[in-house]
């Protein structure tokens, strides 16, 4: 049964309406369907490129070491996708994908043949991941079609079960607002007051940066002093911390074009980065260690290096905490400065380029936010004007 066809080719046009060559190789039976399996390759241009191909398939078949692509196990393919996915994006994006498979994917499917995965099992496994509260669960399963979706585009499966499936919805979910997550002016100088008593320096410049510049946290761990223009009162925003493999601390650029840009920054805040970076320096140098050279970071440990990503939330968490302030997250400083840039009459044009927000909406929302609380507080404004 096995032999019983030799290799076919064919001749076709491309869409550019160039001659090629399409081999089709009988490749045995499919123990899950029964019917005759065909391994197919093309865009040869000439036939003795095509028949050379052919050989190689019907010798490959013929090993008693071939598996057939039925017979694959979904880790087998994710392993072969996941060596492409590697080339595509950016070590510590991989990282990330990488850890998802271990966690929570390859424990449900690594073993199972994959054209014997059904709609079922892909069904099965995201309302698992839903039911343990696992925020991610969509991103769990997006991972597990990209895995089908490889192996239709390899002519390992003909049809990816996952598209058969219904994603549930959290619907009790609670909707965040602005309100949840940023300070206003008060609440800000309170903060800073705070961090001022700690005699923290490193921490308070830091805040300070975030809040008064609006920029990310991992932009702020990769920061150095040549990115900053005293003179000009800019800074440039062109890199990231992440991490890569082994949790490795690495920099990147941005994730988008839009979060390069430079940023205008104002006079007190260069005052403070001046101290800082005299501090730092006397700090240093009393350690043996100089911070002058080219790429010296604004921001990082006893030793010189890259700061923990973990370590400005310990800041924070601890200040909080001491002085019983309202709870944010780091990101929440990004908020911060885009709330009170609108109050102090920032435009929205001005607003998304400082923040280097990539999605026009994503500023709309924080500016609809303010301009809603402002719209709340006309009476009250109306009233302790007239005060009668």
């Amino acid at each position: 049964m096995e032999e019983k066809q030799m290799a076919s080719i064919k001749q076709y046009k491309n869409k550019n309406g160039e001659v090629r060559y399409r081999v089709r190789v009988f490749g045995g039976q499919d123990p899950v369907t029964n019917k005759e399996q065909r391994l197919t390759r093309q865009g040869f241009r000439t036939k003795k490129e095509a028949s050379i191909a052919a050989r190689e398939l019907e010798t490959k078949i013929a090993s008693p070491n071939y598996v057939r692509p039925t017979q694959l196990t979904f880790e087998q393919v994710y392993d072969s996708w996941f060596e492409q996915y590697q080339n595509t994006v950016k070590e510590s994006t991989w990282v990330k994908t990488q850890d998802i498979f271990r966690l929570h994917i390859l424990p449900l499917f690594g073993d199972k043949q994959l054209a014997k995965i059904t709609p079922v099992d892909c069904q099965n496994a995201i309302n698992g991941w839903f039911k343990q509260g696992l925020t991610k669960y969509k991103v769990f399963f997006n991972n597990v079609s990209r895995v089908f979706q490889y192996a239709i585009r390899m002519d390992l499966v003909e049809t990816d079960p996952t598209k058969k499936v219904i994603k549930p919805q959290n619907k009790n979910r609670p909707v965040t607002s602005m309100a949840d997550n940023y300070y206003d002016l008060d609440e800000l100088k309170k903060l800073f007051s705070c961090l001022y008593d700690e005699d923290n320096l490193k921490a308070y410049v830091f805040f300070r940066f975030l809040a008064f510049t609006g920029a990310r946290k991992g932009e702020a761990l990769a920061l150095t002093w040549q990115d900053i223009s005293f003179n000009d009162k800019t800074i440039a925003i062109n890199k990231t911390q992440t991490r890569g493999k082994n949790a490795r601390l690495l920099i990147n650029s941005p994730k988008t074009y839009n979060s390069i840009r430079v940023i205008h920054v104002d006079e007190k805040t260069l005052e403070v980065l001046k101290q800082w970076r005299l501090t730092q320096r006397q700090t240093f140098l009393s350690y043996g260690i100089n911070t002058l050279g080219a790429g010296q970071l604004v921001f990082t440990n006893q030793y010189n290096e890259m700061l923990q990503p973990s370590k400005p939330r310990v800041w924070l968490e601890h200040t909080i905490d001491k002085y019983d302030l309202k709870h944010i997250t780091i990101h929440g400083f990004r908020h911060t400065y885009a709330t009170l840039a609108f109050e102090s009459g920032l435009s929205i044009k001005e607003v998304q380029a400082q923040l280097g927000h990539r999605n026009f909406q994503t500023t709309m929302d924080i500016y609809t936010a303010v301009t809603n609380k402002q719209k709340s507080e006309i009476a009250d404004k109306f009233s302790k004007y007239v005060n009668f």
